[in-house]
């Protein structure tokens, strides 16, 4: 076996390498497991999702009304069906889903008082389509769950926009 000493120098040597962080992944400890993760290139896919997502509402007369229509949404489908066992999250989310109806109420004032300013164009109508069908291909609790651990990216939407449409102002 002479051999031997040899291979296990490179199998340990190999081995090494496989737990060594490549370019861009960092290593997380989930109890006793150590996992090389690439937090890199999941939050530049992520991103590039969300920019999809995001430009449903690119143009300024599809933000009102793709606005209006993510809030009808949140509150008619996603907020009914969030529950947990958890009376501190659920007031949360009742919070939240009250928030919701009320900003829902204002756009809802501002879509009927500017009909023609506040129309969806045909490929928002379309991306807008696509959630409800990932929506509704979902088990009810389980959609309306990952619904809302996706609200993160209507709110950065919100806050990061700073084009004001006169039509949607009040």
């Amino acid at each position: 076996m002479r051999g031997s000493p040899l291979f296990l120098c490179v199998f340990s040597v190999s081995c090494w390498m496989n737990l060594m962080p490549t370019a861009g992944d960092r290593i997380f400890h989930f109890g006793a497991c150590r996992v090389s993760i690439s937090m890199t290139e999941i939050r530049a896919g992520f991103t590039a999702i969300k920019a999809n997502i995001v430009s449903i509402c690119q143009a300024p007369g599809d933000r009102c009304c793709i606005t209006y229509q993510l809030f009808t949404f949140y509150v008619d489908k996603v907020f009914k069906h969030c529950r947990t066992e958890d009376s501190f999250v659920n007031r949360k989310i009742s919070s939240i889903a009250n928030s919701f109806l009320s900003t829902r109420r204002k756009l809802g004032q501002c879509v009927s008082r500017e009909q023609n300013n506040c129309l969806c164009g045909e490929e928002s109508t379309e991306k807008f389509k696509q959630i409800l069908a990932n929506y509704e291909g979902l088990n009810v609790t389980s959609a309306a769950m990952k619904s809302l651990g996706e609200l993160d990216i209507l709110l950065d939407w919100m806050e990061k926009s700073h084009a004001v449409t006169p039509a949607c102002q009040g």
